[in-house]
């Protein structure tokens, strides 16, 4: 899955932007929002394809495109490099990602779209005609694609603001063939934990709303504390929180079983919300993430964003040390490119060491926690860890972590089902 975590001013140049490249109904001298701190791949993908579209409709090129971003509301000027018409009936829209000043992996990533006329296909009887199928997506190269099923892998954000910024200006009983396609995106998916999701061949189109969200930033923390106080406060809490690590384990987390009001999400600050939790009364609390992002704890690192601290192969090396290796095996763990590559050639060749090393790390992550605690007044507040990998699998359990795990588990069997999924 991409990485968003910057902040940062976006450099665009809404000067000139351009009353024929603005959304039907919109005045771009005058509803053009501010820009925000960084915007998230989605909106990218968009802005190429509205250049791509200005193409098609013979529109001058402009140096930004103006986007309606929904999520907030508001029109928004977005730079593009270029758009051009191709041959056999194909129009180019590129941009370049900039996500903010901070460190993120879709910084300069080039976002071709190419978009082509087709004919609109009819709507079944059943359905107003508004709802005909006029956009057909297509994955490129270094886009992800679900492996299970081969679509494109795009979240619902990133499709609602391609209909709502290339819909209006579609002719009746026309529709679109857009292919999107990342030059790098397949060398950068390598360094994400999109895999562990069933997401491959590249990066996946995922965001939830046009600016960057900054897991890093102290705003970042604040929205993660109010969430606890209020999930603190709700009638039913008894104690147990399930603190997970990033968006990937949002995901995961309810699929293994995790009651979805135990669900908190973490950015980086994970000690100060480890000793916030401990203040409000928290009594057991699960930390649930990838194994690669979970390593840093193991190491007393509590602020985890990559731009403070990494490590993580001297930890990962330390501990495969304790645990006996040497020599030319404990050098190539060192040197593998990421924690998921090294300790999937170390199960290779030994997966009895591969998996004692799995679990002293979860083990390091529960001790380390309670430390931080201890030193920050955190009170005895149980804290278990659950690491899982790649192919979305429980690699490692603490031994707090792994009874936890299944008590918080059964809260769900013996929880009456919601009911809308009642008999």
């Amino acid at each position: 899955m991409a990485v968003s975590d910057p902040a940062g001013p976006v450099a665009c140049n809404p000067g000139p932007v351009m009353s024929p490249l603005a959304p039907s109904g919109v005045d771009p001298m005058t509803d053009i929002t501010p820009a925000p701190r960084g915007y998230t791949l989605p909106v990218w993908v968009a802005a190429a394809a509205r250049a791509a579209l200005g193409s098609l409709l013979g529109e001058p090129v402009a140096p930004a495109v103006a986007l309606e971003l929904l999520e907030p509301p508001g029109v928004g000027a977005v730079p593009v490099e270029t758009a051009a018409l191709l041959g056999d009936g194909w129009a180019l829209g590129q941009a370049r990602c900039d996500p903010g000043e901070g460190l993120d992996l879709t910084r300069g990533l080039v976002v071709w779209v190419l978009l082509r006329w087709r004919e609109a296909v009819p709507a079944p009887a059943r359905l107003e005609p508004s709802l005909q199928d006029w956009l057909l997506i297509e994955a490129g190269e270094g886009v992800g694609i679900h492996a299970s099923s081969g679509d494109a892998c795009l979240s619902d954000y990133a499709r609602r603001l391609l209909a709502a910024n290339l819909r209006p200006l579609v002719p009746s009983g026309q529709g679109l063939q857009l292919r999107v396609v990342l030059p790098a995106g397949r060398a950068l998916a390598e360094r994400t934990s999109n895999a562990a999701f069933g997401v491959v061949e590249g990066l996946a189109l995922i965001g939830t709303r046009a600016a960057v969200q900054v897991g890093a930033s102290p705003d970042q923390l604040e929205a993660t504390l109010a969430a606890l106080r209020q999930r603190v406060d709700e009638p039913g809490f008894r104690g147990d929180l399930v603190l997970v690590i990033g968006e990937n384990g949002l995901d995961l987390a309810p699929r293994l079983g995790l009651p979805h009001q135990l669900l908190l999400k973490a950015g980086n600050w994970i000690g100060p919300v480890l000793v916030a939790a401990a203040e409000a009364g928290v009594r057991r609390l699960l930390l649930f993430g990838y194994q690669g992002k979970l390593i840093k704890l193991a190491a007393g690192i509590f602020h985890t964003h990559h731009h403070l601290a990494d490590g993580r192969a001297e930890v990962l090396t330390a501990f495969a040390a304790l645990e006996g290796l040497a020599g030319p095996p404990l050098r190539a763990l060192h040197s593998a490119a990421t924690v998921e590559a090294a300790l999937a050639e170390l199960e290779a060749a030994d997966s009895a060491l591969a998996q004692r090393l799995r679990d002293r790390l979860a083990a390091a992550v529960e001790s380390r926690s309670a430390s931080y605690l201890a030193r920050h007044g955190g009170g005895s507040m149980a804290v278990g860890a659950v690491l899982f990998d790649r192919s979305r699998r429980i690699c490692a359990a603490g031994p707090i972590g792994g009874p936890l795990l299944e008590a918080l588990s059964e809260v769900v069997a013996a929880s009456p089902p919601p009911p809308e999924s009642r008999a």
